[in-house]
C-alpha cells in the first residue's frame, strides 16, 4: 500500500490529504485507474467485496457518458462541454469522445481533487481546446467566472453541461436543483444538460450504498426517478428514452433485463427550451 502511495506521488509532486477517501480517486480505482491512494482504495474495496456486483455502476455510468457525447457532437451539434465533477481521466473522456467527432470541440473539465488538476493539466498540456479547472460544482458562480471558462466557452452558443454521477454527492441541504437551475439561466436556448445518478427504489441496496457513502464521505444521495427529474426544474425538455437505468441509455446493444446494481444508476439528457 505504501509502495502504490509513493508511486502516485512520485507522478504527481504535491501535497495530497490522504486522511480520507477522494470521489475521484476512488471512483479512479473503481474503473481500473492507478491513481488513487489506500484510503480511496479501502472505501473502493468495500463495494467490491462487500457488495459484490456494486462495481458495474461505474462501468455503465462511464458507458453512458460516452454515448451521450457521441449523441451531443454528432446529432446535437454541439461543439462546447462543461464537465462538473469530472474525475480524473480514463479511457475516452468527454475532450477524446467530442474531438473524436468534431476535432475544434472544446472541454472545460472541473474538479475539486487537486490529483485531477494535476493529472488534467499534464494530459491536457498540448491541447489548446481543453482544460481543467481545480472548483467545487457547489460554487458554480467561481467556474463561470474563471478566466479560463471565459476562454473557451462561448454562452451565446449552444452549451452542454456534464453532471456526470456527481450530483448525488451533493446533498439535499446543498440544493442541487440550484446548481442546476444556475446554469440553465446562463446556457442558451437548445443547450443540453445530461445527468446521471445513483437511483433509489427505496431497497435495501440502495439504502446500504447510501449509508456506506454518508459514513465515509459524509455524502451520497440515492433519489428517486422523481426527485432526479425534478433537479431540472422547468424549462427543460427531456429527450428519449427518458430516465432509464445508464446501461440501457441510448445503448443498441443494451443487455435486456439489467441486474439489480445495473438499476441503481439511471442517466437521462434534456434539452433548455
Amino acid at each position: 500500500m505504501a509502495d502504490e502511495d509513493a508511486q502516485v506521488e512520485a507522478r504527481f509532486p504535491g501535497w495530497f490529504d490522504k486522511s480520507k477517501p477522494s470521489i475521484a480517486r476512488t471512483y479512479d480505482y473503481l474503473l481500473g485507474g492507478k491513481d488513487n491512494f489506500a484510503v480511496d482504495r479501502a472505501l473502493a474495496d468495500k463495494f467490491i467485496h462487500d457488495l459484490p456486483g456494486s462495481r458495474q455502476i461505474a462501468y455503465d455510468n462511464r458507458g453512458a457518458l460516452v454515448r451521450a457525447i457521441r449523441e451531443l457532437v454528432t446529432n446535437g451539434r454541439i461543439k462546447q462541454f462543461i464537465d462538473l465533477g469530472s474525475g480524473l481521466p480514463t479511457a475516452d473522456n468527454v475532450h477524446q469522445v467530442a474531438q473524436r467527432h468534431n476535432p475544434d470541440a472544446k472541454v472545460v473539465y472541473v474538479d475539486n481533487d487537486p490529483i485531477v488538476l494535476a493529472h488534467g493539466r499534464a494530459l491536457l498540456a498540448e491541447n489548446a481546446n481543453t482544460t481543467v479547472i481545480q472548483a467545487d460544482l457547489r460554487e458554480p458562480k467561481a467556474i463561470y467566472d474563471n478566466d479560463d471558462t471565459k476562454r473557451l466557452i462561448d454562452f451565446e452558443q449552444p452549451v452542454a453541461v456534464i453532471m456526470s454521477a456527481i450530483l448525488h454527492h451533493v446533498n439535499d441541504d446543498e440544493d442541487p436543483a440550484g446548481l442546476v437551475r444556475f446554469w440553465y439561466d446562463r446556457i442558451p436556448s437548445g443547450s443540453y444538460v445530461f445527468i446521471s445518478h445513483f437511483r433509489s427504489e427505496n431497497d435495501p441496496r440502495s439504502a446500504e450504498m447510501q449509508a456506506l457513502l454518508q459514513g465515509s464521505l459524509g455524502r451520497g444521495r440515492w433519489r428517486t426517478d422523481e426527485q432526479i427529474l425534478a433537479l431540472y426544474g422547468d424549462g427543460f425538455t427531456v429527450l428519449e428514452p427518458g430516465l432509464v437505468p445508464a446501461y440501457a441509455w441510448r445503448n443498441p446493444d443494451e443487455p435486456g433485463d439489467p441486474t439489480d446494481w445495473q438499476r441503481l444508476i439511471a442517466a437521462v439528457l434534456a434539452v433548455k427550451n
